[in-house]
């Protein structure tokens, strides 16, 4: 494995589920190569923000994670790269639906949020709904207890002015709150 920064002590911080996530043995055999790509992007993620260390350096430690080869590669570097490089302009697009300070947001929650919005903006072959449901997911599942419901909020009051003709389809549809 490559030599990583002197910030690199936040990368043995691995970010592990929380409790609520153990209640359902197996499920994680279940999990497609696109979900298991996110989860190991929001742990890149997570080290991004907190460690401050450059996505390639995280990319190579990630890759050697277990469990890393049933993941979408693709979707991962999609994910880890786009995110990394769009901080600043997913921020921007995040921070008027949040009630305080950036900073006050958990780097779960946040590293989550960049995902959902970067797919609501850039994955297009992942509908809206996919996208909010998957972030839910990995907000319960390594988010603090009530994460998921403000990645929820957030998610949901961008995805109409990201992806306005899915959501209102939806809403025609009854699959989307009005």
């Amino acid at each position: 494995m490559s030599e990583l920064p002197e910030n690199s002590a936040a990368l043995d911080q691995t970010v592990k589920p929380s409790k609520a996530a153990s209640r359902k043995p197996g499920k994680s055999a279940s999990k497609s190569a696109r979900s298991r790509a996110r989860e190991f992007a929001l742990q890149a993620l997570y080290q991004v923000l907190v460690g401050k260390n450059e996505a390639s350096d995280i990319d190579v430690f990630t890759r050697d994670l277990s469990g890393f080869h049933k993941a979408d590669s693709a979707h991962y570097d999609a994910l880890l790269y786009g995110c990394a490089e769009q901080a600043s302009e997913l921020d921007k697009l995040i921070l008027p639906l949040l009630d305080r300070s950036m900073a006050e947001i958990s780097p779960i929650e946040r590293a989550t949020m960049w995902i959902g919005v970067f797919e609501m903006k850039h994955c297009l072959d992942v509908p809206w709904r996919v996208s909010l449901n998957e972030c839910i997911e990995l907000a319960k599942e390594f988010g603090g207890t009530d994460g998921h419901k403000y990645v929820n909020a957030v998610l949901e009051g961008l995805a109409p002015q990201l992806r306005p003709h899915e959501v209102q389809a939806d809403r025609q549809a009854g699959r989307a709150r009005a």
